[in-house]
């Protein structure tokens, strides 16, 4: 049997004591994955609250495979939690077709030694545009044309967000003193 496997069992029976071990278990991380996209912490806690809500009432319908499963389920139902919340404060920038034009200068921020929390702390100053396309595509594994779907753009829009928002976080990381990671 799996870690959550009968903490789930027993949420499904309305347990509250289920329900809290369980939020319990993935409040911390799932509020930083909230962070991410809306930034105020305010705004993180209304939205990890309404995606466990969305969790709770879903729960019957979930099946579970594993303990990844759970925490892939929850981080997505947060994710579009996010992207709503962002919608509803219009936060959301409008794209254009001219930010397609920059499409093809991609940087790369290699995979070196960068402290966590330092990138963390960089992601949270990009503009919302180019932090809700990075944190898509580089942390959630989308693709740009499920991010297109998703944030209603073209696909070229979502790859030039990203390139651009790639360019400004190794900006925010040089600045801080992270020169090693220079253009690759």
């Amino acid at each position: 049997m799996y870690r959550w496997q009968k903490v789930v069992e027993m949420c499904k029976e309305n347990n509250r004591f289920a329900q809290n071990r369980l939020y319990e278990g993935f409040s911390g991380r799932l509020f930083r994955l909230c962070m991410r996209y809306v930034r105020h912490e305010q705004d993180a806690e209304e939205v990890l609250m309404n995606g466990f809500l969305k969790f709770f009432r879903g729960l019957p319908d979930f099946e579970y495979r594993d303990d990844n499963s759970l925490e892939v389920w929850l981080k997505r139902i947060m994710v579009n939690e996010s992207l709503m919340h962002l919608r509803q404060q219009k936060a959301l920038p409008v794209f254009t077709d001219s930010d397609e034009t920059e499409a093809g200068s991609v940087a790369y921020i290699p995979d070196h030694s960068i402290e966590t929390e330092a990138i963390y702390a960089a992601i949270l100053e990009l503009p919302t545009g180019y932090r809700t396309v990075f944190n898509l595509y580089v942390v959630e594994g989308f693709t740009h044309e499920e991010i297109a779907k998703q944030l209603t753009i073209t696909a070229g829009t979502s790859k030039s967000q990203l390139s651009k928002a790639r360019a400004m976080l190794q900006q925010l990381l040089k600045q801080r003193g992270y020169e090693q990671y220079g253009t690759v």
